[in-house]
């Protein structure tokens, strides 16, 4: 079947907007309070507020802080940078005679593809990426590069992209609205038709930006990809990918919703809270700084011509008398002490909220291995489901990406699909492997207990399986490891090894003296 025409997808593409805008206000407000410099909604896409001050509104910053340790946590503890946080390694398909041969090769593209991943910048853009995650949904843009970025990842801001989700809620439709000037676009877009009309609209001011849609689509099979005008029906680029170049996370997704909710939604009254509470704590710190005055109208002390301010010397015709001071202080009012225990308290549920929790006390001058595992492992029973969503719709996504533009790039070669089935792709990240130590712990205690039981222990576990096994979860790579005939070959040495200083050592012994019978 045909791909859509540009008015079909004009026509859906209004109608998810229309889904999107019901979530403006509440992803407007956590932006606000959360990461203003990367909020959109307050008119940036439009051009109205660039350079403009984003933080009027805040008096705490966090919120602000939070949402950056956030980000940074999560990416230190399932993306670490300059490090391998994935293993590819073959699945069930692949018959047992093969997979030694899989595995070496899937080895070696992975050592490639890290090596790709930290050349393209791909940390600069995951960190942005988890900070829009922290609101709620987060998107990724994976494209191909040039020779000096043989990949592009591209962090968009949500505020531009609206989706549709197909079968078992996977996302199948990406829209993304964009300005471009109309000299980028020609460079941005080679392939691109564009049509007369347009060509000399902008022939005076080439640098004049053209709002464009950015459609990409499953149908039938087939990924497509479309760029065409806002403003008339024009079809500027039309493609045919091979895999979706979004990657769409979401951290939490409520029953009947498509859009996420992160942790800034779920700390966001108390993180509004704590910004009004010091808004009020700072305007009472400024009255008993400066203080508040009351003036009698005598006729002679005029209010409005005096200056309340250090060193400052007021005319009064008297300062006591019958009728009192002209000029006396207002008594102050308030409660500073409770506006503290309260400011305390709302800091600390944001940040426990947002993961916030530091490794170790502040008096401590040094963090043992144990305690960061510990925290570690916290953070992985905190997130819940959350860690499981990352995989499935961050970490697999983006790998499978990328392997298929190394693919297209002649980087290597894939015989094999990316499943499960032929090609598993499993985390070896500081994160997953925490979840994986209970595992390993598990089968290290039933080790030691069987071998308590004499010979009924040692039949209980396939002890050439049970290496393998503890190396998986580990997360040793396959190059590292022994395969089944080299382990046969080294058993075989040391067999014979054994058998010749057996020999050598009855070669050394004296030989045994005939004992002397006693006499009949």
């Amino acid at each position: 079947m045909a791909e859509l025409s540009v008015s079909e997808i004009k026509k859906r593409f209004k109608n998810s907007e229309a889904q999107k805008e019901q979530w403006r206000s509440i992803y407007e407000e956590a932006y606000e309070y959360c990461l203003p410099m990367r909020n959109l909604y307050d008119g940036y896409y439009d051009g109205n507020a660039v350079g403009q001050d984003k933080m009027k509104r805040i008096f705490d910053s966090t919120a602000i802080h939070s949402t950056s340790r956030f980000a940074n946590r999560i990416q230190s503890a399932l993306f670490p940078p300059q490090r391998s946080w994935c293993r590819l390694t073959s699945g069930s398909d692949i018959p047992p005679e093969r997979q030694v041969e899989v595995e070496q090769i899937l080895d070696d593209y992975n050592e490639k593809m890290f090596s790709i991943m930290n050349q393209s910048g791909f940390d600069l853009a995951m960190g942005e990426f988890l900070l829009d995650l922290a609101i709620g949904t987060s998107v990724m843009l994976i494209q191909a590069g040039d020779e000096t970025t043989p990949i592009r990842y591209t962090a968009v801001p949500s505020y531009q992209i609206c989706f549709e989700e197909g079968a078992n809620g996977t996302v199948d439709t990406v829209y993304r609205k964009m300005k471009r000037p109309f000299d980028v676009i020609i460079k941005e877009f080679p392939d691109a038709k564009i049509p007369k009309e347009v060509s000399d609209k902008y022939l005076e001011d080439p640098t004049k930006k053209v709002e464009l849609l950015e459609a990409t689509y499953e149908k039938d099979g087939f990924i497509y990809y479309c760029v065409s005008t806002m403003e008339g029906d024009h079809k500027l680029v039309s493609r045919t990918l091979k895999g979706m170049p979004f990657v769409i996370s979401r951290y939490m997704v409520a029953s009947n919703e498509k859009y996420g909710r992160g942790v800034a939604l779920m700390a966001l009254p108390d993180i509004k809270t704590l910004n009004k509470v010091t808004e009020l704590t700072l305007k009472n710190a400024s009255i008993s700084i400066g203080g508040v005055f009351t003036a009698v109208d005598d006729g002679v002390l005029n209010p409005q011509t005096i200056s309340i301010q250090a060193g400052s010397v007021i005319g009064v015709s008297s300062n006591g008398g019958a009728r009192g001071a002209s000029l006396a202080p207002l008594p102050r009012s308030g409660d500073a002490n409770m506006s503290q225990i309260l400011t305390n308290d709302l800091r600390a549920n944001i940040k426990r909220m947002m993961l916030d929790d530091e490794i170790a006390p502040e008096n401590m001058s040094a963090r043992t291995a144990l305690e960061i595992q510990h925290k570690i492992t916290s953070l992985s029973e905190n997130m819940g489901a959350s860690f499981g969503r990352l995989i499935s719709e961050c970490l697999v996504p983006i790998v499978r990406r990328t392997l298929e533009l190394m693919d297209e790039m002649g980087i290597i070669e894939l015989p094999l699909k990316i499943d499960g089935l032929q090609v598993k792709i499993v985390p070896v990240s500081p994160l997953a492997m925490a979840s994986n130590k209970d595992k390993v712990n598990d089968v290290l205690t039933f080790l030691q207990m069987s071998q308590q039981l004499g010979a009924v222990g040692g039949s209980l576990l396939k002890m050439d399986k049970v290496g393998d096994y503890l190396a998986d979860m580990l997360g040793v790579p396959s190059s590292l490891r022994t395969t089944n005939e080299e382990r046969q070959q080294i058993m075989e040495q040391t067999m014979q090894l054994a058998q010749q200083q057996m020999e050598m050592q009855q070669g050394q012994m004296p030989p045994e003296q005939p004992q002397e019978q006693p006499m009949g």
